[in-house]
């Protein structure tokens, strides 16, 4: 089994902490046990932060609640990056009007709303409105009954010359210490070999996730360089890998996807190697 180190040893390297969320800060569980240390840590030692997320299923403002919820009140919309915020700007350049349908919750379709774009749910989909629609978004996992509207989804993208865009690239979320959920990013990949065609993804471990995360971070403060931040996270294919190609020094944490028992194959097998593995992100 690898070795571990002391998180608070690490974070003291850094002036800035982006922490992936769901098996990070929280899990199927609730709240991580001691990350709440964590955060009044940081905001003591005056070190920024950000979460860094895939998920596209809820507002900026509505991850934030769940966050203040938790006890976290400390994390505010603003401290929210999502992959749901660079579908959105996508949108705002390339999709000028009509309809776009998602795939997700009516929460999740807030990106889209906000946008100023008219939304529809796949479900909604017939052909009396099917020539009115522009684009495509892939949100969430939930909202939709799964063979009715993939099979929607699908000729749908046969019938009409539409971007698809995948919001969130996740293949898989845990639901237990043992157990996995298929996540939309794993579908927008079964249905992109379905129909031939190449989708727009944005999300860990695409570089513009980052790149948008450290713009953003450099407003503040321009005199901020790559090695000032560190990118925390429980899987190696986003997480690990998005921050490795960024330039980004990274950490792997055992509360989310990567067991510790499976952590030292799982490396060696893809090459993905993180800066630092500690248990979790508890200072």
């Amino acid at each position: 089994m690898i070795q571990t180190v002391d998180f608070k040893s690490i974070i003291d390297r850094y002036q800035v902490v982006f922490f992936d969320s769901f098996g990070v800060i929280k899990n199927y569980k609730g709240l991580v046990p001691g990350m709440r240390n964590t955060f009044d840590y940081l905001e003591a030692q005056g070190k920024d932060y950000y979460i860094v997320t895939n998920d596209a299923s809820r507002s900026p403002q509505q991850l934030a609640s769940s966050f203040v919820k938790l006890g976290l009140e400390m994390i505010t919309p603003e401290k929210i990056i999502s992959s749901g915020m660079l579908a959105k700007e996508y949108l705002n350049l390339k999709v000028h009007d009509g309809t776009v349908a998602y795939l997700g919750t009516e929460d999740s379709a807030h990106y889209i709303e906000s946008a100023g774009l008219h939304t529809l749910p796949v479900k909604a989909i017939d052909e009396s409105n099917i020539h009115q629609i522009n684009g495509l978004v892939f949100l969430d996992d939930e909202g939709f009954n799964w063979y009715r509207d993939l099979n929607k989804v699908v000729n749908l993208l046969r019938k009409r010359n539409i971007p698809a865009i995948v919001a969130n690239t996740d293949y898989a979320y845990p639901l237990t210490n043992t157990d996995v959920a298929i996540a939309v990013g794993a579908l927008a990949n079964m249905i992109e070999h379905i129909v031939g065609k190449k989708f727009i993804r944005f999300g860990k471990p695409d570089s513009q996730m980052f790149m948008f995360a450290y713009d953003l971070v450099r407003e503040a403060n321009p005199a901020l360089g790559k090695k000032d931040i560190v990118m925390v996270g429980d899987t190696l294919h986003t997480d690990i890998l998005g921050g490795n190609k960024f330039g980004l020094d990274t950490v792997l944490v055992y509360t989310g996807n990567t067991l510790p028992e499976d952590a030292a194959m799982s490396i060696t097998s893809t090459g993905i190697v993180p800066t630092h593995i500690c248990e979790n992100a508890v200072v």
